[in-house]
C-alpha cells in the first residue's frame, strides 16, 4: 500500500519571506509538491498563469465557490484566494507531499477539518524587519504596506494554532536566513513521514501478514 502524501499549510505575515521560502523547499527537494491556489488579484511583475497562482475573474471564483470546488477559500487584502480540491486530492492520492502557501484564514481552515493538515507559521524576527521586507519589494504602495502592518497583529495571534514555527532571521544579522529557514521547513515535512498516522496502513498490511 503506498503511502498518501501529507498536506502543509504555511503562511505568515505579507513580507515574512513565505514565497521564497517556499521556492527553496522545492528547488532543493523535487519530491515535495506546490498547490497552485486561484486568486482574483492582479498578477505581480514576473508572476506566471498557473505556474505562481491561477489568475481569475471575481466572476470565475465565485462560480468556483457555488459549485464547493474549494478545499478552502478567504477573502484577503480585497481579494480572493483559493484552493481547489481536484487539486489537493490528485496530489495526495499520489503520495506526494504538498505544500499550500496560503493565507492564515485559509490554514485554520485546513487544519479545523482535517487533523493530518500540519500548519507551518513563518514569523519574521521583528515589525521593523517586515516593514523593510516590504518596502524592500518595490510593488507595494504606501496604502498597501499600512493595510499589510496592520493585519500583522492579527495574523501572528492565530499562530498558536499552529505545530511548527518558522523564525525567518533578518539577512543582515544572518546572510543564510532563506536557507536556514527552508532547511527547517522540510526537516518537518520529512519528520512527519514517521508518524503512526501516515505510516498505520503499513502497520496494518504488515500485522496481517504476520499473523498468516
Amino acid at each position: 500500500m503506498a503511502n498518501r502524501g501529507r498536506l502543509f499549510v504555511i503562511s505568515g505575515p505579507a513580507g515574512a519571506g513565505k514565497s521564497e521560502i517556499v521556492k527553496q523547499v522545492l528547488k532543493k527537494h523535487p519530491d515535495v509538491k506546490l498547490s497552485v491556489s486561484c486568486t482574483t488579484r492582479d498578477p505581480r511583475p514576473n508572476e506566471i498563469d498557473g505556474v505562481h497562482y491561477h489568475f481569475v475573474t471575481e466572476e470565475k471564483f465565485k462560480q468556483l465557490v457555488s459549485e464547493d470546488a474549494f478545499y478552502e477559500w478567504a477573502h484577503v487584502h480585497q481579494n480572493h484566494y483559493g484552493t481547489l480540491k481536484s487539486t489537493v486530492r490528485e496530489e495526495l492520492e499520489a503520495g506526494h507531499d504538498l505544500i499550500l502557501e496560503i493565507d492564515v484564514q485559509g490554514c485554520v481552515q485546513a487544519m479545523a477539518q482535517d487533523p493530518l493538515v500540519k500548519g507551518i507559521f513563518i514569523c519574521p524576527p521583528s515589525r521593523e524587519n517586515l516593514e523593510k521586507r516590504l518596502r524592500g519589494r518595490g510593488t507595494e504602495t504606501e496604502e498597501s504596506i499600512r493595510v499589510r502592518l496592520g493585519n500583522v497583529a492579527k495574523e501572528v495571534a492565530q499562530a498558536y494554532k499552529y505545530h511548527n514555527i518558522i523564525i525567518h532571521q533578518d539577512w543582515a544579522v544572518e546572510p543564510n536566513a532563506l536557507e536556514i529557514a527552508a532547511d527547517e521547513v522540510y526537516a518537518v515535512i520529512a519528520a512527519s513521514r514517521t508518524e503512526l498516522a501516515l505510516q498505520k496502513g503499513f502497520l496494518d498490511e504488515l500485522a496481517e501478514s504476520l499473523e498468516k
